[in-house]
């Protein structure tokens, strides 16, 4: 999830922890903590585009990191805190750690939580940015915020922020599920054969879903929205796997394949080699080739060095999708 809700989460639940003990302070280092799991990000700096894909949500984002990390930080801050129950501090840091990737794991992404495991725990229920879930969890969190540390409304006004979102959490499931059942109808009433198909939530909300539909050589993109109408639209994306070649051979490409669960195009663009991760959609509703969120060309070198570099995205089109989004919510 975006920054600003793993704050709010984890703020939410050093107050559950400590409020009671440290007032606003508990939700202080709960925000910190919150936000330590995504300082992976800046091994992109340091590292190819494919090792860092590879290492984001990685360790970091698992049960052993708060494990072991949970105590290393609770003696820290005992070093200069005037409240010294460790073991309180260890259940901030490590409920405020640990509830990072999980809900990490309700989004397309999804987290190695259970790292060294190769596996990512991802339900696809929620996108990265949701208002529904972090706006009212937020309102909550300010009231706790301006009340005294032994008045029973801050416990009340945090209880029911977590109780929301909680339930919010839940309710996506059922929406995913109710999705999930109307593109299977109409695969089958267009007579398309598929060997999987996989659903999420467009951005910024849950009543507009999207789907990710695999069929020998091609895929399908399809978007459903609760106040829909008419039948969904399936736009189609050739696999084009052929077009690595040898390519598909080198253990870099093997790697980005594994980073995208097997859901990619290849594409042929101002004599480029593009590579297309299918899981995170497009920039555009329309049938685009070249449009998706996630597109890495693939540069390759007489030494036999294979570099992926990812495709800029365009703000401009980046803005008239949340247009159309808006638009398409709505119904077709």
């Amino acid at each position: 999830m975006d920054s600003l809700t793993q704050i709010v989460l984890g703020a939410a639940v050093g107050e559950a922890v400590l409020g009671k003990k440290i007032g606003n302070k508990a939700m202080l280092y709960g925000a910190i903590a919150g936000t330590i799991p995504d300082l992976d990000t800046f091994a992109s700096f340091y590292t190819d585009t494919v090792t860092g894909l590879e290492l984001h949500r990685g360790f970091t984002h698992s049960v052993l990191f708060s494990v072991l990390f949970a105590p290393i930080f609770a003696w820290l801050v005992t070093r200069f805190e005037k409240y010294k129950d460790f073991k309180g501090w260890c259940w901030l840091f490590f409920l405020a750690f640990v509830t990072h990737p999980i809900l990490d794991a309700h989004t397309t992404w999804g987290t190695q939580l259970f790292w060294p495991l190769e596996n990512r725990l991802a339900f696809k229920t929620i996108f990265v940015v949701d208002p529904l879930y972090t706006v009212p969890f937020l309102v909550f969190l300010i009231l706790t915020m301006f009340q005294k540390k032994t008045d029973s409304k801050r416990r009340k006004y945090n209880n029911l922020g977590l109780i929301l979102s909680s339930s919010y959490l839940a309710l996506t499931f059922a929406l995913k599920g109710a999705a999930f059942y109307q593109f299977k109808k109409q695969l089958e009433e267009q007579n398309i054969a598929y060997t999987e198909i996989e659903t999420k939530p467009s951005p910024l909300n849950t009543i507009l879903w999207t789907a990710n539909v695999e069929t020998k050589n091609a895929y399908y993109i399809g978007h459903y929205s609760f106040f829909d109408t008419k039948p969904i639209k399936f736009s189609k994306y050739t696999k084009n796997h052929h077009l690595l070649g040898d390519l598909l051979n080198n253990t870099k490409v093997q790697r980005m394949i594994a980073i995208s669960k097997g859901w990619y195009t290849v594409d042929i663009y101002n004599d480029n080699l593009y590579f297309n991760d299918l899981r995170f959609g497009t920039l555009s509703m329309n049938y685009k080739a070249h449009d998706f969120v996630f597109s890495y060309k693939i540069n390759t070198y007489e030494n036999g060095t294979i570099v992926f570099e990812e495709k800029p995205k365009n703000r401009a089109q980046a803005k008239k999708l949340l247009a159309d989004l808006w638009q398409r919510i709505k119904g077709n």
